[in-house]
């Protein structure tokens, strides 16, 4: 776990800009909050929404992430209207607080801006639960939401916009379908459900502290799909948060909410979470729960008792969210596994088939934004096999296949960026074997997306570059034919 963070290729140093930016935007907000005059729970509510603000917005382009920052405040405030004006209602306040469970998850069918409007609905309704906000406070809380998503815009869009200079990255779009057929929809259900069995279990543990549990299920469901994934991730919450109680016995109990001390490791937790979230969830999870610790301190609460009472309703919402997916529409991880892969491949032909048109002279061909999808899509293929190559799977045959399938595709990964640079070389000419070279690449992604074995290839070596890189491509495709099948002819884990 700490050589997946502290070694972790980071090109271009952007995990650590996205992290440094956080910690800017976050502290300017607070401090904005602060200037106004808000209280402590004014300040929490701000820091919140700049945080999510900076971290779920994720569009492709500058303009789309401007867009969607500008929506937050429309979504967030009635939601926080809504959860306050219940506050009194248990009933009331805990169907609404399902239903914003199901809306949330069922905007992801909009892909990254329904995604990143569903987590500031809920949070929103969740820090109202956390603050305990009533009517009275709502004025104070539509003033701190607004100027921390104005101050983080301005540090994002403003102050730091570093993605100007990046390409825009591409973003696979969600697996296709209708009503229950889409996957997006399948979740709402399922993350309804867990939400429903956390909240109540929850709320038999503890009714001050119940929505733990329902931000549990709620946050174990985020960036999954299969059933597969969702256990790996509720693992992995339960772990992060076992580690951050234990952290937290040791550093923020002592300081007893020292303002001073707090602050300064309130920043520390907010650049690991934006830091390690894209390499661990198990670490990010450390960082969140020691956040909340932290909080907790600020605000008087935290002692050893209340330490327990998270990890009991971490715990129930793990298990909620283990229900769901095993019993409610399940979506298992042969089917979403195959998907991706599949996908991947059909990408690995339209990258070969660009950097030969490039190579031929066909004005327009750029290969480069396939690579980029590419590597989005290879991305999404290790997310859904991670269940099949977690060290607890007990599985070893399936376990060394997906391997072996990850190193394969890995493979074609490589030789597609080495054909790519070659064919944006000015001097490299244009091969007539190349051509074949390209139809036999089309003809393996082909029998293997039609699950069609391919017979065994053994090219002589190419001087040529681009020909020695379609010949290594289509090496890495003929060996996938076999570990893509179980020796019954099923596909990767559809035995």
């Amino acid at each position: 776990m700490l050589k997946r963070v502290f070694m972790a290729p980071d090109p271009g140093g952007v995990r650590l800009r996205f992290a440094a930016r956080a910690v800017l935007g976050i502290g300017l907000a607070v401090v904005v909050c602060g200037l106004a005059g808000h209280s402590l729970a004014g300040a929490v509510t701000g820091g919140l929404a700049a945080l999510l603000a900076l971290f779920t917005v994720t569009d492709a382009t500058v303009r789309g992430q401007a867009v969607t920052t500008a929506l937050l405040p429309f979504v967030g405030l009635p939601v926080l209207t809504a959860a306050a004006g219940l506050h009194d209602h248990p009933v009331a306040r805990d169907l609404t607080f399902l239903a914003v469970v199901g809306a949330g998850v069922y905007a992801r069918r909009w892909g990254p801006r329904g995604h990143s409007l569903g987590v500031f609905a809920f949070m929103t309704f969740f820090v109202a639960q956390f603050l305990h906000a009533g009517t009275d406070q709502l004025p104070e809380l539509y003033v701190a939401v607004l100027l921390s998503v104005l101050s983080a815009a301005a540090v994002r869009f403003g102050l730091w916009c570093y993605e100007r200079r990046l390409p825009p990255a591409p973003v696979p779009a969600p697996p296709a379908g209708t009503g229950l057929a889409r996957a997006t929809t399948r979740q709402a259900v399922q993350a309804t459900a867990g939400a429903g069995f956390a909240l109540v279990v929850g709320q038999l543990i503890s009714g001050q502290r119940w929505y733990w549990a329902v931000g549990a299920t709620w946050w174990i469901f985020v960036n999954t799909t299969s059933r597969g994934e969702t256990l790996v991730r509720g693992f992995r919450r339960v772990l992060g948060t076992v580690i951050g109680i234990g952290l937290g016995l040791l550093v923020a109990v002592p300081l007893h909410g020292a303002p001073a001390p707090t602050a300064v490791l309130v920043a520390v937790c907010v650049f690991g979470i934006f830091y390690t979230a894209a390499v661990s969830y198990t670490w990010m999870m450390l960082w969140v729960t020691l956040l909340a610790e932290l909080l907790y301190g600020l605000l008087g609460v935290l002692e050893p008792g209340l330490l327990a009472l998270r990890f009991a309703e971490t715990g129930v919402g793990a298990v909620g969210a283990v229900l769901a997916v095993l019993f409610v529409l399940p979506i298992t991880t042969h089917t979403v596994t195959d998907a991706w892969i599949q996908r991947a491949l059909r990408c690995v032909h339209a990258c070969t088939a660009e950097a030969a048109a490039r190579l031929a002279g066909a004005p327009g061909a750029d290969p480069a934004g396939r690579v980029a999808e590419l590597e989005q899509l290879l991305g999404r293929v290790r997310l859904s096999v991670a269940p099949l190559v977690h060290p607890l799977t007990p599985m070893s045959a399936r376990k060394r296949r997906a391997r072996r399938v990850l190193a394969l595709l890995d493979d074609c990964a490589r030789e597609i960026r080495g054909l790519v640079a070659v064919a944006a070389d000015p001097e490299a000419s244009h091969d007539a074997r190349l051509a074949a070279a390209c139809w036999r690449v089309e003809t393996a992604v082909e029998a293997l997306t039609d699950g069609r074995d391919l017979p065994t290839t053994d090219r002589p070596p190419a001087e040529e570059p681009a020909l020695a890189h379609l010949h290594g491509l289509e090496r890495a495709l003929t060996e996938l034919s076999t570990p893509l099948r179980t020796p019954s002819g099923s596909r990767l884990v559809g035995a």
